[in-house]
């Protein structure tokens, strides 16, 4: 073929295509419907979850909306099951609210800062212009939340339950984009008049005035004391009376914050097992104890340790590429819940490395493993994903996520460290390899 499109080739293409009969089949199921409904795999019904052979309790599938905020809906679920624990509590929530407040305010500190840090960069320089691509978006990874837990502690969602702009925050996010690029159009053009650090700072700190007024309007006023009420099982009220957020958390969730790690795992030439990895400019709270660092394993041994914490009642974060293969309304993230191949008469052979050096996969969703069917040789069949879309999406809002769907699409997982053996332990404490900004593991989960 030539460098253009002849009208030969598209004779060919044509004579080609009506060539199979099952061509223009698939093209009637796909005007008719869309690509998802025809190529769907009528063996993947509804699902039905089965008994597990690990499991543990969780309380009601909480929902997101039009929000990016699975990460942290994925951990907050991990801790309320501490609290329904420990107070005998059917169900409860902790506020999605609260911490999305104080993401939002540090992530526009951090944005600013990574623009005083890019000053002598020109303007459309790759570096300053993925900065400004998404200056405060919802998104966000493990790290970046325990950095906000340690800083601002957590609240039960009566004490600040969601608004509107929690619910759909597009609007919001459209604001605060708008006025965080116009302040770093402004601070860039006083570093060209001349102005130093100190002045530029001061400068920051009315802008972060502006920001702090524009979402304690969307959002709400954070409360600094609160005290919680409610009864539990057995009908039994209880109350605990001005608590700050930083004790509750620390007093009722009790997580040692330095022991939560995360492993990715990331087959890619340029990224070596047992080596540690962070990714520049990436993070929200300045000046806190947690830098993003995640340790790469292969697959197997991030399933072995996702095993080990199930087994001890411990329900497991994970970030996986959630759009790909995954049957939202009935519940299954299976290779084969969609026959693409099938519809479209060609296959996808790419590999989890090659999709992710080519741009066709990285992390976009954060969700829980509750639950893991092993076989009579201790090795894993199919997951249970409890997922923060609501109770009408999958089973009651859980999924079933088969063996080779993690193998394909699992990048990262949370864990506590304890269940490193000696040599991962030490491979975590290594100093981390620092990559690129728009590196594929730089990817926010957000999807909803």
């Amino acid at each position: 073929m030539q460098e253009s499109i002849s009208v030969r080739n598209l004779q060919q293409f044509e004579k080609a295509f009506y060539r199979e009969p099952s061509h223009v089949v698939a093209m009637n199921a796909a005007t008719a419907n869309n690509v998802f409904k025809a190529s769907r795999n009528p063996a993947c019904n509804t699902v039905k979850l089965p008994g597990f052979s690990v499991e543990v309790e969780a309380g009601k599938v909480c929902n997101q909306k039009q929000s990016g905020r699975c990460w942290m809906f994925a951990s907050l679920n991990l801790m309320r099951m501490e609290i329904m624990q420990r107070f005998n509590i059917e169900n409860m929530e902790l506020s999605q609210a609260y911490p999305f407040f104080f993401d939002k305010l540090e992530k526009s500190n951090h944005f600013l800062e990574n623009i005083l840090e890019t000053l002598d960069e020109e303007t459309d320089s790759r570096v300053v212009q993925f900065l400004l691509q998404d200056p405060v978006g919802d998104g966000g990874q493990w790290d970046m939340f325990r950095s906000l837990i340690d800083k601002y502690g957590v609240v039960p969602q009566d004490i600040m339950p969601d608004t509107a702009a929690c619910e759909n925050s597009s609007e919001m996010n459209n604001v605060l984009c708008k006025k965080l690029r116009g302040f770093a159009c402004r601070l860039r053009a006083m570093h060209q008049k001349g102005a130093r650090i100190p002045a530029l700072r001061k400068e920051k700190e009315a802008m972060m005035e502006t920001i702090y007024r524009i979402l304690t309007i969307c959002l709400g006023t954070p409360p600094k004391v609160f005290t919680w009420e409610f009864r539990n099982k057995d009908k039994k009220f209880k109350r605990i009376a001005d608590i700050t957020p930083q004790d509750f958390f620390k007093k009722y969730i009790g997580w040692k914050l330095d022991d939560y790690v995360t492993v990715i795992h990331a087959p890619t030439e340029d990224k070596e097992y047992g080596q540690t990895y962070t990714v520049r400019h990436l993070g929200n709270v300045r000046g806190g104890k947690y830098p993003v660092k995640y340790l790469n394993l292969p697959i197997e041994q991030l399933k072995k340790l996702a095993i080990a914490q199930l087994k001890d009642g411990r329900a497991v974060w994970f970030g996986s590429d959630v759009g790909q293969f995954s049957d939202r309304a009935g519940g299954f993230l299976t290779l084969d819940a969609y026959r693409m191949d099938l519809l479209f008469d060609t296959d996808f052979p790419m590999t989890k490395a090659e999709r992710l050096d080519h741009a066709e996969s990285m992390m976009t969703h954060a969700m829980a493993i509750t639950g893991v069917n092993l076989d009579k040789s201790g090795h894993p069949t199919q997951w249970k994903v409890e997922n923060s879309w609501g109770k009408d999406r999958g089973k009651d809002g859980y999924y079933l996520m088969s063996d080779a769907w993690f193998d394909e699409y699992v990048y990262q997982i949370l864990l506590d460290r304890h269940y490193f053996n000696q040599t991962q332990s030490k491979q975590f404490d290594k100093e981390p390899v620092v990559l690129k900004p728009w590196d594929p593991f730089g990817s926010l989960a957000l999807r909803y």
